[in-house]
């Protein structure tokens, strides 16, 4: 019983170790920090299309409810307003992450000699 036992566990420590191998050879760890990292930028991204810059937009559109806006066309009724502000908000996050990708990677020229 004991050998059985003794096998097994060699068995767990080859699986776990090329499982681990895998993760670090394609780079599957540093992915996972990205994923991570891409969902709380993009929280925080949401919160400044959100909070700051669409009730300035607001300011400057008269009604101040443009997203119940609606389109009837008989019986038909097209919520314009909310598909609107959602390509809105959609352009503005897209810039905003636009900004901050050009700032964070920003190049530093090479001259030739």
């Amino acid at each position: 019983m004991k050998k059985i036992v003794s096998g097994l566990g060699q068995a767990n420590t080859k699986i776990t170790g090329g499982f681990i191998a895998f993760l670090k050879e394609y780079g599957i760890i540093g992915l996972a920090i990205a994923v991570i990292i891409g969902a709380a930028v993009s929280k925080l991204v949401s919160a400044l299309v959100a909070d700051i810059i669409m009730p300035i937009v607001a300011f400057f559109i008269p009604g101040g409810n443009w997203r119940e806006a609606v389109l009837m066309i008989g019986p038909v009724v097209l919520k314009i307003g909310s598909f609107v502000g959602a390509v809105l908000d959609f352009t503005i996050i897209a810039f905003v992450i636009y900004l901050i990708a050009k700032w964070l990677l920003k190049e530093e020229k090479v001259t030739k000699k």
